[in-house]
C-alpha cells in the first residue's frame, strides 16, 4: 500500500499577531486562480486603488459584461499593458486573455 497523499510543510499563521497571514493570502489567492485587472479612462493614469478580481483566464468580453451588461455591445476594441500582451500598449480583442495584473482601456464605438 503506498500512500498517494503528499503532505506540505505549512507554517503556523495568525491573523490576530499579523503571523505569516502574507502566506496564506498568497496560498489562497493562487488556490482560487483570482487575477487582478486595474482600468483605465483615456488620458488618465489607471486607477489602482480598486482592482477588478476576477478568475484566471478571463477575457476581454467578460470583463466588458462584469463592468456593464451594455459594454460589449458598443465595444470597438481595447489597449491592454501587462504581462498578457507582446507590446504596452497593445490593442486586443474581445477573444484576449488577461493576466494578474493587466491594465485595461475599453474603447467604445
Amino acid at each position: 500500500h503506498t500512500n498517494t497523499h503528499t503532505h506540505t510543510c505549512s507554517p503556523p499563521t495568525s491573523c490576530e499577531l499579523g503571523l505569516n497571514f502574507d502566506f496564506l493570502l498568497e496560498t489562497v489567492w493562487r488556490y482560487l486562480a483570482l487575477i487582478r485587472v486595474y482600468t483605465k479612462k483615456r488620458g488618465e493614469m489607471p486607477d489602482f486603488s480598486e482592482a477588478i478580481i476576477l478568475r484566471s483566464g478571463t477575457n476581454v468580453k467578460q470583463i466588458c459584461r462584469y463592468i456593464h451588461r451594455s459594454l460589449e455591445q458598443q465595444f470597438k476594441a481595447a489597449l491592454v499593458w501587462g504581462t498578457s500582451t507582446k507590446y504596452s500598449p497593445q490593442r486586443v480583442g474581445l477573444s484576449h486573455v488577461l493576466e494578474d495584473e493587466d491594465v485595461i482601456q475599453i474603447i467604445k464605438r
